[in-house]
């Protein structure tokens, strides 16, 4: 039998799958979960906890597969869908996550760029317009410190500070969402362990860390695909306001999105790869980063976390 590969982050919710899903296990498929169960709850757990990117479907199942996935997708995004809003946000978490692995893995892919582009403003609405979605999604832990995930978790802040700011315009709430779900194309690349604190990292990893902006945006900006803000992104989301980041660029030289998806950045790796309490990322980035981040973003994205 032939098998193709799907992945974990987009079988999320309490919709029943019409198609069976198996695990590889020393060349072995093992099927997991038959057709007719659901991925929620307690499954879905357990398959973070085993740090499980992919499963298998049988290629004669693909396309319930995909209808599968238009379903979830079509009832999460539907306010008058009567499902509660943690399901819902599990299923759209778990799409923009996807969306960020596939254009991670292929660049090259318009129809991928493409997609995730798309999704990225329909995420923007949904966030925009669903005043809890920011708390939900935030709380949807980052068991195995995956970098799509921290892709979205930072998007999610990036929108919340916008809309705080004052940015509604649709196209620059799009770019800002999809640069900021792409920031770490470089740490992708590179394969660096993210999950340390960057002050006690040792000086290999010290360079790649440094360099993970730059290296991130030169592998993409011969893409025609790929729009200039988010290339500026990826570029400058590690730019300090002092001039103090990797390409020494201050706050009046850098992309203004690019400076909100610094300071999303900064809360989410503080919470997610330096294991600081959500309750405290706020006031440690305020105490230790002043004059690092726009002020007003820090004060922001403290209101922001006090609702979380």
């Amino acid at each position: 039998m032939d098998y193709v590969s799907v992945r974990v982050s987009t079988l999320r919710g309490d919709q029943k799958i019409d198609f069976n899903a198996y695990i590889k296990i020393n060349d072995k498929m093992i099927l997991y979960l038959r057709r007719g169960d659901s991925f929620e709850g307690d499954r879905l757990k357990r398959l973070k906890e085993k740090q499980l990117r992919k499963m298998y479907i049988l290629t004669t199942e693909e396309q319930l597969y995909r209808g599968y996935l238009d379903r979830n997708l079509e009832m999460a995004y539907d306010n008058a869908s009567g499902k509660d809003l943690q399901t819902r946000v599990e299923v759209i978490q778990g799409a923009q996550q996807s969306n960020c692995e596939e254009v991670f893995e292929n660049p090259e892919s318009k129809e991928n760029y493409d997609y995730a582009k798309d999704a990225a403003g329909k995420y923007v609405s949904f966030v925009m317009s669903n005043a809890q979605s920011v708390s939900s999604i935030m709380h949807m832990e980052n068991t195995d410190k995956n970098l799509a995930h921290h892709g979205v978790t930072v998007s999610t802040l990036a929108i919340a500070l916008a809309q705080k700011l004052g940015i509604n315009d649709i196209k620059k709430t799009q770019l800002l969402t999809l640069g900021a779900l792409l920031h770490d194309y470089g740490h992708f690349l590179s394969g660096m362990n993210v999950n340390q604190k960057v002050a006690d990292m040792n000086p290999a990893d010290k360079l790649l860390w440094w360099k993970h902006p730059s290296e991130g945006a030169a592998k993409v900006r011969d893409k025609q695909h790929f729009d200039q803000t988010v290339i500026n992104i990826i570029a400058q989301h590690e730019e300090l306001i002092d001039g103090s980041g990797p390409l020494g660029l201050r706050e009046k030289d850098t992309d203004p999105l690019a400076t909100i998806v610094c300071s999303a950045n900064a809360i989410d790796r503080l919470i997610t790869f330096e294991g600081v309490p959500k309750s405290e990322a706020a006031k440690k980035l305020m105490l230790e980063r002043v004059g690092q981040h726009p002020l007003q973003h820090i004060q922001l994205l403290s209101d922001i976390m006090k609702g979380i």
